[in-house]
């Protein structure tokens, strides 16, 4: 329904207007048609606002205001890694921290401390050999954590003797029409 027609039931029971007559009502006809566009733009006002909701100009105005370009593939994408970036505060370099904020991101990555207090270690569990985006993923991860921190990044391979235990000997190899993809997923 639209505002107009909310107004004439609003102003009816009073009964003191003349709906007969065109000028009232066309009057507000063009008023309610006025509110009508008013109320569009508060909904697409409200919906950019929240970032769970927002589309275009909302994800845009916080990506300028936080100044960071997370690389996201798509909105949902994009909306995940901002939350996360929002989520980062005075106390959000604690380890558990930093893994919250890769897993909001999107990201399959673990970071690990070593002894030393600037130095860490970044491993993609369950993912073998090189992530398939991992120049992108690099500069996100580079972008979140401490930049005055050394990070080294684990890359997973399949070990010999899971290779020799799997596979007796090159017949059975080529046998089994493995590609340099599947051999690099068989990692411990």
């Amino acid at each position: 329904m639209s505002v107009g027609q909310s107004l004439r039931d609003l102003l009816t029971p009073l009964g003191i207007y003349r709906w007969e007559g065109a000028y009232q009502w066309a009057e507000l006809q063009s008023e309610g048609l006025a509110l009508d566009g008013v109320g569009d733009t508060l909904a697409e006002i409200q919906r950019e606002m929240n970032l769970a909701t927002a589309q275009a100009e909302g994800l845009a105005g916080v990506q300028t205001l936080l100044g960071a370009d997370p690389g996201a593939r798509d909105q949902e994408e994009l909306r995940l890694a901002l939350a996360a970036l929002l989520r980062i505060g005075g106390d959000s370099f604690t380890l558990a921290a930093m893994n919250d904020t890769l897993r909001g991101c999107g990201l399959p990555a673990r970071v690990e401390e070593t002894g030393d207090p600037l130095h860490l270690v970044v491993s993609f569990p369950g993912i073998g050999g090189i992530p398939v985006d991992f120049e992108r993923m690099q500069t996100i991860l580079e972008a979140i954590l401490p930049c005055h921190v050394w990070v080294d990044y684990a890359l997973s391979s399949i070990l010999w003797s899971v290779f020799e235990s799997r596979f007796g000997d090159w017949d059975s190899l080529e046998g089994d029409k493995i590609t340099w993809t599947d051999l690099e997923n068989m990692v411990v």
